[in-house]
């Protein structure tokens, strides 16, 4: 399993808003993440900055699912509004961060 991290932001105003939507996170969407091959996902929050932790097998597929997913389609329109998401076209994915060490 390898690991993976992404930064984000919350628009300023929009924290509670943010946490109140991932308290009721859709199921579909867990399932969604779920069938993409994601586990082990953490979202972590600092003032505005998201850090995102997740494990896969298979970035690369993981990708390319949530990339053809619907349900991943309906929340990224949702959670638009009130996040700034960076995109990398070359994945459109999140940048994801290069893993500088770890500690088993």
């Amino acid at each position: 399993m390898t690991q993976y991290a992404w930064v984000l932001e919350v628009r300023p105003g929009y924290e509670e808003e943010y946490v109140r939507r991932h308290q009721e996170i859709w199921p579909e969407m867990v399932e969604a993440l779920i069938s993409a091959g994601i586990r082990n996902y953490s979202i972590f929050r600092h003032g505005l900055t998201l850090f995102g932790y997740f494990e896969t097998d298979d970035i690369e597929k993981t990708q390319k699912y949530l990339a053809n997913d619907e349900t991943n389609r309906r929340w990224s329109e949702w959670m638009d509004p009130i996040m700034k998401v960076d995109i990398d076209p070359g994945t459109d994915f999140p940048y994801l961060l290069p893993l500088q060490w770890h500690m088993e």
